[in-house]
């Protein structure tokens, strides 16, 4: 593909892009990106904090599933967070 030069620090590339992706304009996917990121902020803090809780209570299974289980997809959930978080402030 070719490098479009619209103007200075703004290089788009065409033809090639496997996913072309523009939230230069916060729309409607700029905005689902951040709610998605803003829910699974607060449900993976309280599932990791549930699971570290229920560890130190002693219990190792919660509803059938380990608690460091839990963790990890708690934490798994914020670290989902942090990249949508980075991809709407790369987008202002």
């Amino acid at each position: 593909g070719k490098l479009d030069h619209d103007w200075p620090g703004d290089y788009q590339l065409h033809d090639s892009a496997v996913l072309q992706v523009n939230f230069r304009e916060e729309g409607v996917m700029g905005k689902m990106v951040g709610v998605v990121g803003n829910v699974s902020a607060i449900v993976g803090i309280l599932l990791a904090f549930g699971a570290g809780l229920a560890r130190v209570l002693g219990l190792y299974l919660v509803s059938g599933y380990t608690t460091m289980t839990l963790f990890q997809v708690g934490t798994g959930l914020m670290v989902l967070a942090c990249l949508c978080k980075l991809e709407t402030m790369q987008s202002h």
